[in-house]
């Protein structure tokens, strides 16, 4: 698979978590529910935190998903140290998982597998760049 593809991928992968930042669009009959929201988070909400404390944590998680994967990417083309690779995926899907925990919405779903197969390939399959070990 050509090296941009990948690159394309793990790029596209971390900005949708931007989505999150996008106000809610209006509301339409028998439309779905928007699933990218961090003023509300169902497991901190709950114990106090409220709208403006969820959404700076919302926002913190989502720069660390996008310097990670962004990283990450570039390391893969090889315009940044391939050495960025491995720790730009890991600290983005890791503050992906988070992000998606946190804020869970059905749909976000396939996020999880995502991070999931990610971290899979380079923590246990030592998948890498050439020229990073």
């Amino acid at each position: 698979m050509p090296a941009f593809v990948v690159a394309l991928f793990l790029a596209a992968h971390g900005l949708i978590h931007a989505s999150f930042l996008r106000p809610e669009p209006p509301a339409t009959v028998g439309g779905p529910q928007w699933p990218f929201d961090v003023a509300h988070s169902w497991l901190l909400s709950p114990i106090g935190l409220d709208g403006s404390a969820t959404r700076v944590l919302g926002i913190v998680l989502i720069v660390a998903i996008l310097a990670g994967y962004v990283a990450a990417a570039l390391a893969f083309v090889g315009i940044a140290p391939a050495g960025w690779f491995v720790p730009g995926v890991v600290v983005g899907s890791v503050a992906s998982v988070v992000l998606l925990a946190l804020f869970f919405h059905p749909w976000l779903v396939l996020g999880f597998a995502i991070d999931a197969v990610l971290l899979w390939a380079v923590l246990a399959n030592d998948w890498a760049p050439k020229g990073t070990f």
